[in-house]
């Protein structure tokens, strides 16, 4: 989904960017967070209609 790699998304939850639960010695995100993420990332750029298509 973020197409990063797993020691990106590792430093994003030890810095506390990305929200996350560790079930053993894994870490899991919710898609929520995921989604919250990168809406706030991205801002209203990725929101339909409020990008011009350039056509």
């Amino acid at each position: 989904m973020l197409r990063v790699s797993k020691m990106t998304v590792y430093r994003m939850v030890h810095s506390g960017d990305l929200p996350a639960m560790q079930v053993g010695r894994s870490f899991r995100v919710p898609e929520r967070a995921v989604e919250e993420y990168l809406a706030a990332s991205l801002g209203d750029w990725g929101h339909e209609g409020s990008a011009s298509t350039g056509s």
